[in-house]
């Protein structure tokens, strides 16, 4: 079991650490230029030529996205009752535990646990939870609603792109579907550096809050994924993606969007960090159960 759990997160962990000392050693890394790359090209290819390739019912990849919007409904309500309790601004921390990490660390977590079939599931998540993200996400950063906002995301095109294939049964030609796996190749492993680097970059504030915010995200997010896995009645590796997905950290977005629209950005980084580094502990211990079989008796 050691072994096989090592072979799972031994190499995000590594691809991670590898932005990290880039990073710590002062080597040139363009942030944003690489956001740009994964959201607008390589994330869209990625979408794109993994859903095209299931082998599975349009019904079960429904049922993936209808639960992925549950869970980011869950998250928020939650989210905003205890945020509001606390007496903590929504714009600055409703984002963080609402939007998980879906992207950097989801994929390659879920593609190495569960293979080819957990990676199309991710993907499905990741697509949802982005287009939510660039959508209702951006109207509690910045406190107005874009609906427009939605048909300037190439995700979003890339998705519709996907439907119209699997719905209509059409073939995609060699040429395009070979294009968009070259690319799609690119996308996790720069995803992965992209969050060493972050980590490195950011800064820890107010670590009693952090972390106490962070144990909400990892916590709330386990057990919303356990409970709709339930509900929607998924088994096997349906349902380990989504717990695996719902247990993320903080997105690394999160702290882009705080400071595009100046929402204690510190505050926002500090949680990515506590989150991802309790994460990086407490994630082999989750897969290890999911792997097994994940039943609570």
């Amino acid at each position: 079991m050691f072994v096989e759990l090592a072979s799972i997160v031994a190499p995000v962990y590594l691809v991670a650490a590898l932005g990290f000392g880039w990073a710590r050693l002062g080597r040139p890394f363009d942030t944003r230029f690489v956001t740009d790359i994964v959201m607008n090209v390589g994330g869209p290819c990625l979408v794109f030529s993994s859903l095209v390739g299931l082998e599975m019912e349009r019904d079960t990849l429904v049922a993936m996205a209808g639960a992925t919007l549950a869970a980011l409904a869950g998250f928020a309500l939650v989210g905003a009752a205890l945020l509001r309790a606390a007496r903590l601004p929504l714009h600055t921390f409703l984002g963080p535990i609402t939007f998980a990490n879906t992207g950097n660390l989801g994929l390659p977590i879920c593609f190495f646990a569960f293979g080819d079939e957990g990676l199309a599931y991710a993907v499905c998540i990741f697509a949802v939870v982005s287009l939510v993200h660039f959508t209702a996400g951006q109207w509690v950063w910045s406190g107005r609603v874009d609906a427009a906002g939605l048909l300037r995301t190439p995700l979003a095109w890339a998705c519709l792109a996907a439907v119209l294939v699997l719905w209509t049964g059409v073939g995609v030609p060699r040429w395009l579907a070979r294009s968009t796996d070259l690319v799609a190749g690119l996308t996790i492993p720069l995803m992965q550096i992209s969050l060493g680097v972050s980590l490195a970059r950011l800064r820890v504030a107010d670590l009693r809050r952090s972390f106490a915010l962070s144990v909400l995200r990892l916590g709330m997010g386990t057990a919303v994924g356990v409970a709709l896995a339930w509900a929607f009645g998924f088994e096997g590796t349906a349902r380990g993606v989504l717990i695996l997905d719902c247990a993320m950290p903080a997105a690394v977005f999160n702290y882009m969007m705080a400071e595009r629209y100046a929402r204690d950005a510190e505050q926002v980084a500090s949680i990515v960090v506590v989150s991802t580094l309790l994460a990086f502990a407490l994630l082999p211990l989750l897969v290890a159960w999911l792997v097994a079989g994940g039943r609570l008796c």
